[in-house]
């Protein structure tokens, strides 16, 4: 099976380097430097520096280059997804979409907003702790791959797993995607947590409950709540709220250091998805009726309309009640 790549930053180029030991991938790149590094010097330096890549890894310019692929793995920044699918040739082949995001105009998961686009192609959902560089690398790690057609997830699960990538089959897309999506806007505010100086007690409760908020909205939205404690909900929770390799934990340091969102944003050549999501995660989970305390300050802190110091005692001020989700 050729694998295809949408999407050549450095999750993308990662995701072709652990295709690559299955055979042939072709990955397209947006930005023309990044396709002419790969083809003279197996390499990606603009997004991906000091890792050599598989010589059998081919990349292109032209989207419809990728019609000669079997499947193909979406890693397109989550609010361009709908826009690129549109443009590419997939017909009936699989998608593998492993942007984490929710569609900002309409409220729509990844998985939703390809069904639309591609009607034709089975839907599959790839989450899970992975920084890049350290997939590339070959350093183990184990992600959800989750899709509704069984056949389908364990043709893929087979054709990407390697020693050190480990894929547990999930029928539940929208379990997937929501703890991929969610997990961004918590590592935010894990983020502004180290960077103000409130200690790792304070880091670690709201990684608790955050993970609660996930639940919560996990399951109004039909997912199930082992897959919200697997790999693409908690384990990807854990590693984003713990490091600074993790875009969206680095931005948050920013903000609770007192700098503006929009100028960190603006020196960046990679996305911070959670910046994206922070605003309409909190109109999605409202129009479910499910209450998210900690990522509506996200959403403030990124918009200006409040401090840190300010959404830290309302957030500490809440009225008491039962631990429960």
């Amino acid at each position: 099976m050729r694998i295809g790549v949408i999407g050549g930053g450095a999750w993308g180029t990662a995701l072709a380097q652990v295709a690559s030991a299955g055979g042939e991938v072709l990955l397209w790149a947006y930005e023309p430097e990044v396709v002419q590094a790969i083809n003279a010097a197996h390499e990606n330096p603009i997004f991906l520096p000091g890792v050599a890549l598989s010589p059998v890894i081919e990349a292109t310019g032209d989207l419809a280059a990728l019609a000669q692929c079997e499947a193909l793995l979406v890693v397109t920044p989550a609010q361009h997804m709908r826009h690129i699918l549109a443009a590419a040739p997939i017909d009936e082949r699989p998608l593998i979409l492993c942007s984490k995001g929710i569609e900002a105009e309409t409220m729509a998961l990844m998985s939703e907003a390809a069904a639309e686009t591609c009607p034709a192609a089975p839907i599959a959902v790839l989450s899970g702790p992975t920084f890049a560089s350290e997939v590339a690398n070959g350093l183990p790690t184990a992600v959800t791959l989750a899709c509704a057609d069984e056949a389908v997830a364990t043709r893929l699960a087979t054709r990407i797993a390697r020693p050190g990538f480990r894929p547990y089959r999930s029928t539940d897309v929208v379990g997937a995607e929501i703890g991929g999506a969610v997990k961004n806007v918590l590592a935010i505010a894990c983020g502004v947590v180290e960077g103000a100086g409130l200690g790792k007690n304070a880091r670690a409760a709201l990684i608790a409950r955050g993970f609660a908020e996930m639940t919560r909205f996990g399951l109004a939205r039909g997912a199930r709540p082992e897959t919200l404690a697997g790999m693409s909900g908690l384990g990807d929770l854990v590693l984003t709220c713990s490091s600074e390799q993790s875009r969206n934990f680095s931005l948050g340091m920013g903000l609770g250091q007192g700098r503006d969102a929009a100028s960190m944003m603006a020196d960046r050549r990679t996305v911070a998805e959670g910046a994206f999501t922070a605003p309409v995660l909190v109109r999605a989970a409202r129009a479910v009726g499910v209450e998210l305390p900690i990522s509506e300050a996200v959403a403030a802190l990124l918009e200006g309309k409040v401090s840190v110091n300010a959404a830290v005692v309302a957030l500490l001020a809440r009225p008491l009640k039962d631990e429960a989700i």
